[in-house]
């Protein structure tokens, strides 16, 4: 948002997301003096779509199974004349998320591996760059859900694949193909993506809250649940993981922690 010219503000800015980026916009939006028009999921939980109007956005709503979000939030874009802020797709963002990592590394000392939740790849993108440059033998492990594997499935085909998404608890990583733009830096970051289940998401968001007194999002737990889960190598070894999200109604979070 601080790069967009004058004349970029006065005419409002819009986006595609699920609820973080959406909610990080409006509030962007609303401190620069422009508007925001987010393009959010029909099924999105209300907490975020609360948030986000909150913060001043309009919301409008799509259906993420049936409708391709990028294709409609460029669209909407076109008919108001607004700017496209990606919610990874684009480099200020993604340097923007690798502050998480930058963060971590300054804070904690000698860490061997970085684990991190996977969705277009903005995040795991941006803290990759970052923990390589404080600490170039970091090894980076990206994580997704099972149904949503689309990083995991480009990875092992060495381009960008794109899958239809399945029902998840993780929604803010239903993305069916990564970034454009995070995909190249992910290929020369990332080791591994690995992936975990419905049910070992809800676990973590559980220990979360039961040890840590948090409370974190599905997708924002997903990293945790596969160290958890043990799908990722971590004996003997400085582990940092990212939460990334706590957008998630009282309720909802009653019902998926208590699966668990």
């Amino acid at each position: 948002m601080a790069t967009l010219t004058a004349a970029e503000r006065r005419a409002g800015v819009t986006a595609g997301s699920s609820g973080n980026h959406a909610q990080a916009l409006a509030l962007a939006a609303r401190l620069c003096g422009t508007r925001a028009t987010i393009l959010m999921p029909a099924d999105a939980p209300a907490s975020k779509r609360a948030a986000t109007e909150g913060y001043g956005a309009e919301v409008v709503t799509y259906d993420r199974y049936a409708e391709d979000r990028d294709a409609l939030a460029r669209a909407l874009a076109g008919e108001r004349g607004m700017v496209l802020v990606p919610p990874y797709d684009d480099p200020w963002v993604i340097a923007g998320q690798g502050t998480a990592a930058l963060e971590l590394c300054e804070d904690v000392e000698g860490l061997d591996v970085l684990v991190v939740c996977t969705g277009g790849g903005g995040l795991t993108a941006g803290c990759a760059v970052a923990a390589r440059s404080l600490r170039p033998s970091i090894r980076i492990v990206g994580v997704e859900p099972e149904v949503a594997d689309d990083t995991r499935r480009s990875l092992a085909a060495g381009r960008r694949v794109r899958i239809d998404v399945g029902r998840t608890i993780a929604d803010g990583q239903q993305v069916p193909t990564p970034g454009e733009l995070t995909f190249p830096i992910l290929q020369a970051l990332v080791e591994e993506v690995v992936t975990v289940t419905d049910a070992e998401i809800a676990a973590a968001m559980r220990v979360l809250f039961e040890r840590c007194k948090l409370v974190v999002e599905p997708s924002g737990a997903s990293a945790l649940a596969a160290v958890l889960a043990g799908r990722v190598d971590v004996a003997g070894r400085r582990v940092g993981v990212t939460l990334s999200g706590g957008n998630v109604d009282p309720e909802r979070f009653a019902a998926i922690a208590g699966t668990a």
